[in-house]
Formats: C-alpha cells, sequence, structure tokens
C-alpha cells in the first residue's frame, strides 16, 4: 500500500472514530449548549469527510468477473452486486 492510500485509509478511519467518539459524548453528557453546537458542526463535518471517503472508494472497486469463454474482464462494482 502507498504511503498516500495509507494516510487517506488512516485518515478516514481516525475521522470514523472522531464521530464515534462526539456520538457518544453528546448522547451521555450533559453538554452546555455552545459545546454541544460545536461538536455537532464538528460531527457534521466529519460525516461529510467520511462519506465522500466512501464514495470514492465505492467508485473505484472493481471485480472481476469470468467471461463464458473463460477469459476474465474488470466490471465496476455496482450496489446491486453485494
Amino acid at each position: 500500500m502507498t504511503a498516500k492510500k495509507k494516510d487517506a485509509k488512516q485518515d478516514f478511519e481516525s475521522s470514523l472514530a472522531k464521530l464515534e467518539e462526539i456520538v457518544d459524548k453528546m448522547e451521555s453528557s450533559d453538554l452546555p449548549l455552545d459545546e454541544a453546537i460545536a461538536l455537532f458542526k464538528e460531527g457534521v463535518e466529519l460525516n461529510k469527510f467520511c462519506a465522500a471517503k466512501l464514495q470514492t472508494a465505492e467508485e473505484e472497486v472493481k471485480k472481476v468477473v469470468e467471461k463464458e469463454n473463460g477469459s476474465y474482464q474488470l466490471e465496476m462494482f455496482s450496489r446491486e452486486d453485494n
């Protein structure tokens, strides 16, 4: 895995972990309104980032399909295939 791909994965993973922390904190704490709003805004931005990363990953995922003649061809992954 290249450093760029590793960093992108790490960014996604750390963003998702931070988003989970924010949700847990908001669900389990009696936060002051200003802090709750700040956490909510941060969570929205993290959600957008993670959703964009997932969308990009979905577009890049390919699968190998065996054709009738025994050869293989790459096809784009689609949601209907899973």
